[in-house]
């Protein structure tokens, strides 16, 4: 099944953060995002042709955050969205970090 047909299910802790060799076979599926150093982090960068753009793109993701239980963290400005997931209970990433990196994929 492919990730964005997936849905996040909510992680209360006391779970290891995904290993660097999981993270990096999951990582594939989501090729746009980018895993950080350590493994812990997905980042990606969406540009836009204007604010207004931007500012859509970031509601459209605010409302899929919150349908899914899983929200990452977001700044923007003219032009440009920048999200970032990780989950915070296990400082690291955790399969859902995955699955909500495809849906907002599916969203750009």
């Amino acid at each position: 099944m492919a990730l964005s047909e997936k849905s996040c299910e909510p992680c209360k802790g006391g779970v290891p953060p995904l290993s660097a060799e999981k993270a990096a076979e999951l990582s594939r599926e989501v090729p746009m995002w980018t895993l950080s150093a350590d493994a812990k982090k997905l980042r990606r960068e969406f540009a836009f042709k204007n604010f207004a753009e931007a500012l859509r793109f970031v509601n459209r993701v605010g409302e899929l955050a919150e349908e899914e239980d899983h929200h990452p963290e977001i700044s923007f400005g003219w032009g440009h969205v920048e999200v970032e997931i990780w989950t915070h209970k296990i400082d690291g990433l955790h399969e859902n970090d995955f699955i909500i990196a495809a849906k907002i994929d599916d969203l750009g």
